[in-house]
């Protein structure tokens, strides 16, 4: 794994992002330009484009919520608690958790992600999260339960809201809570209402402002976000 993330500084142009999160700076190595990362083959295959290469609002929205609910609490059986971070990116999700104290699992479609995600979590936290590829059309069984699943932006296409939904019904532990932040993406409306199909309530914790053009990747979207907390009732 060192090999591999010390191989990022030669297969990519770096810049550094830094990041405000709980009253520290953390910050983030990603690649200069995502668009120089789009392949024809990966969008032909699945429409796949590099939108994790880009560090987008709603993940820090998200991340600031983990922080600023405290210290995660301990399970029944005194264990560690467990995160699960779907689409984690350039990792500021996993970052957040990991500083309140949850044993994560990070997870992404693209393998370079992943290893992002790895690179920043070591320089911010000195450790190094579980990471998994995980494609929610196709489940792994394997990955267990969880007492928080979190979710940045992962409602681009309305065809996210049933997968999304069927993966956070099968990761939850038993009084387990998913964070969502989202921008009103065209999936948010149908992932909410195929949650209270299988028994989740949501709550709107947080809306944070429209990010300034400075703060986005370059032509995105500028709109409120906000943070939902999603239980199973």
């Amino acid at each position: 794994m060192r090999e591999a993330l010390a191989a990022l500084e030669h297969r990519f142009m770096l810049t550094e992002h830094p990041v405000l999160l709980g009253g520290r700076v953390v910050v983030l190595d990603k690649p200069r330009n995502s668009d120089d990362l789009i392949s024809e083959v990966d969008y032909a295959r699945d429409e796949r484009l590099p939108y994790w290469a880009d560090l987008w609002p709603a993940a820090a929205v998200l991340a600031e919520a983990v922080i600023t609910a405290g210290e995660a609490p301990p399970r029944p059986d005194g264990g560690r608690p467990r995160a699960l971070e779907l689409g984690c990116g350039l990792g500021l999700g996993s970052i957040a958790a990991m500083l309140s104290g949850y044993d994560v699992t990070a997870t992404d479609y693209y393998e370079d992600a992943l290893l992002f995600t790895a690179r920043n979590a070591v320089r911010a936290t000195g450790a190094e999260p579980t990471l998994r590829m995980v494609d929610w059309r196709d489940l792994p069984t394997d990955l267990g339960t969880f007492d928080l699943v979190l979710g940045a932006d992962v409602l681009y296409e309305r065809a996210h809201a049933a997968l999304v939904a069927e993966t956070v019904q099968a990761a939850l532990a038993p009084g387990g809570h998913m964070l969502l932040a989202d921008q009103g993406r065209l999936g948010l409306a149908s992932f909410l209402e195929e949650m209270r199909a299988r028994g989740f309530a949501h709550e709107a914790l947080h809306t944070a402002p429209p990010p300034a053009p400075a703060e986005a990747p370059e032509n995105s979207r500028l709109a409120p976000i906000t943070v939902y907390r999603l239980r199973h009732v």
